[in-house]
């Protein structure tokens, strides 16, 4: 048994399964947490750098289903890209094939992205920085990359935009609980769907660990007891 507080738990709809359940948080909860913070409207152009992994996707989906313009994403490998497509993900930019910056420019007619929420780091946040729109911001909240990159400044003083950092440990429980409620809310009418890419026995834990590392699957690995 684990012992949690009442105000960390989240009714599931009946029409999620608990494997699909299992791939919600954290990522869903912190993708929404980036577009609250972000000033995420309808209407508004968002792009979310790797499909294949959990932020990038969450917040793909999320920001789709609350009626993005253009909900974005990337990828580096085609095969990837081509699995996206069959999953119904169309403005997904392939950067073996282009550069993310030409990639959203192409999708989004030359306006570029008003909100980046990117979970990568490294070269990638400053190429994130490079499609922002007029006022548009870019919210970095992983570095699975690198921690470390250099951006061209330019890129912030030209479209009057801004960039910040979000710590998921740092936001109030009222914000965890309205993210909580626009989650469950899109789970309900189906808008959003948790991608399992695999999922493995408890006592497979290690080799669960070795494929999400080694195999970089798309969509989310889940333990089952």
């Amino acid at each position: 048994w684990v012992a949690v507080r009442k105000e960390d738990l989240c009714l599931i709809p009946d029409n999620v399964d608990d494997v699909s359940a299992a791939g919600i948080p954290v990522a869903y909860l912190t993708a929404q947490v980036a577009l609250t913070l972000a000033g995420f409207q309808t209407g508004k152009t968002v792009l979310a750098p790797a499909i294949g992994g959990s932020i990038g996707n969450a917040v793909t989906q999320l920001a789709r289903g609350l009626g993005a313009k253009h909900a974005m994403s990337s990828t580096t490998n085609h095969a990837k890209a081509e699995q996206a497509k069959a999953l119904g993900f169309n403005e997904v930019v392939d950067t073996s094939l282009e550069k993310l910056g030409d990639g959203v420019r192409r999708i989004t007619s030359g306006y570029g992205a008003d909100i980046v929420v990117d979970g990568i780091g490294g070269e990638v946040l400053s190429e994130g920085l490079g499609v922002l729109a007029l006022g548009g911001s870019l919210t970095t909240l992983g570095y699975s990359a690198s921690r470390k990159t250099t951006i061209d400044v330019t890129n912030l003083i030209v479209p009057q935009a801004s960039i910040r950092g979000l710590n998921m440990f740092a936001q109030p429980q009222a914000a965890i609980t309205d993210a909580w409620n626009v989650i469950v809310s899109l789970l309900k009418s189906g808008a959003i769907k948790p991608i399992v890419a695999k999922t493995f026995l408890l006592a497979e834990a290690a080799d669960a660990l070795r494929y999400l590392i080694e195999g970089r699957p798309f969509g989310r690995v889940v333990l089952t007891i």
